[in-house]
């Protein structure tokens, strides 16, 4: 007897059902309405990459959960930890091929050795975008104001984007003489909402001596407004700075474009990767804080340096697609999940089936998704096998019907039907009553 495979998936990675992956992909496609919106264009990379291409800048922890192998042709690759690496390998690759500035958009899965838990997995969707080939305020700006859109076109409800500037901090680091030491701080302070400030403290402590920790947490303190909390963090970090200066025309830009009041300066945000260099920022659900952020990323002037000689300063975000989708879920504003159908043609006699067919290609011509059900069953079967796929009307021409000139439009949700007179081949009637029947459910 023939041995079966026991059907299971890898930890952290999950099969997805068609009403979760409607979900999914509605939510992809918001999101490139927004960003072609903002002149922003698609690109793809390959999942594979030489190891050393993506080792080169990740980071330590970072390192460690990336997925590494030897190919057939044993060569040393490695899975995309992000979209960012890659990116920069592609424009040092690609940039004379371009136009600067460069906006990009990347919708792709990346894969991580993680520890897994509500809304973080292995493999997973990010949704990038970034400018690239300047460095201005402005351009910072247009991703924050990018992320502040993109959100709200998702309907997620109240948020709030964190911001803050690494030189700033790498200023306060300088002044302290910590300067050698900045990659163990960043990533300390970076784990300040989920160890809290005691644990952050004792980590801290152990890579600068306990003398400094009181000056550290009090620069990532939250202040009351923006001005008041970037004056206490000069008065620590030695002074106004080109990097401070950048913070307030950031600032300058956002609230004049009216969406300062969903932005707060937190000296907290450092961001654990290494390539970032400038302003960074994470975005977190207001009504579910716990989850973390859902959108986070930064300024990264010299990441592409690892690939060429030729600077191509940038700065992008990252949407984390499946922990925005979990948390979606738990608030309940994941939206209605059904089949893209609208109408189900049921089949009813096997001298009708090219009717059928033409009922189906008019409701297509004219807008509304429309299958056939491809074999007799009983009536109510067909109606069971709709329902499950959530498509609310019906067409239903039987022997009985073609013999009148009539057919059948039932919806299914109000159990209600209504008889339309067609002549020949034209079923215009059954297709205009269907418009009406549907967008009176929009």
């Amino acid at each position: 007897m023939k041995e079966i495979i026991e059907p299971r998936v890898l930890k952290g990675f999950r099969d997805y059902l068609p009403q979760d992956e409607i979900a999914r992909r509605e939510l992809m496609e918001k999101l490139e309405r927004t960003f072609r919106s903002y002149g922003f264009v698609p690109i793809d990379t390959p999942v594979l990459e030489y190891a050393e291409i993506l080792l080169g800048k990740g980071g330590g922890e970072t390192d460690k959960q990336v997925f590494r192998f030897q190919d057939n042709g044993g060569r040393d690759v490695a899975l995309r930890f992000d979209l960012t690496v890659p990116f920069a390998r592609f424009m040092a690759e690609h940039a004379d091929e371009l136009y600067l500035p460069f906006k990009r958009y990347h919708i792709a899965k990346a894969w991580r050795g993680e520890n897994t838990q509500r809304g973080r997995y292995r493999e997973f969707i990010q949704c990038d975008f970034d400018i690239v080939g300047t460095d201005t305020a402005s351009a910072d700006a247009d991703i924050i104001l990018l992320i502040g859109d993109a959100l709200s076109g998702l309907g997620v409800g109240d948020f709030t984007v964190r911001i803050n500037h690494r030189g700033v901090f790498n200023r306060l680091l300088e002044s302290a003489g910590l300067r050698e030491k900045s990659a163990a701080v960043l990533r300390a302070v970076d784990k300040l909402e989920k160890l809290g400030e005691g644990e952050v403290g004792r980590a801290l402590a152990a890579e600068i001596g306990a003398d400094l920790v009181p000056r550290v947490l009090d620069f990532i303190a939250k202040g009351e407004d923006f001005e008041s909390t970037l004056g206490r963090m000069e008065s620590l970090a030695g002074g106004p700075s080109e990097d401070s200066a950048r913070l307030r025309a950031i600032w300058r830009c956002v609230e004049e474009a009216g969406f300062a009041g969903k932005m707060v300066l937190d000296p907290s945000i450092t961001r654990g990767l290494d390539y970032y260099t400038g302003v960074v920022f994470e975005t977190s659900l207001d009504a579910m804080p716990e989850i973390g952020s859902i959108c986070s990323g930064g300024r990264y002037d010299e990441l592409a340096s690892l690939y060429t000689t030729r600077r191509l300063p940038g700065v992008g975000s990252s949407i984390g697609l499946d922990r925005l989708l979990a948390a979606l879920d738990h608030l309940g504003k994941a939206g209605k999940r059904s089949g893209y159908s609208q109408v189900l043609v049921l089949d009813m006699d096997e001298g009708l089936e090219a009717s059928y067919h033409r009922i189906a290609r008019g409701l297509r011509a004219a807008g509304i998704a429309a299958e056939v059900f491809p074999e007799r069953k009983k009536i109510a079967q067909q109606f069971a096998f709709a329902e499950r796929k959530g498509i609310p009307l019906a067409v239903i021409l039987g022997s009985e019907e073609a013999a009148k000139g009539v057919a059948q439009l039932r919806d299914l949700l109000r159990r209600e039907s209504v008889e339309l007179g067609f002549e020949g081949g034209d079923f215009s009637a059954v297709v205009a009553e269907a418009a009406r029947l549907l967008q009176g459910r929009e």
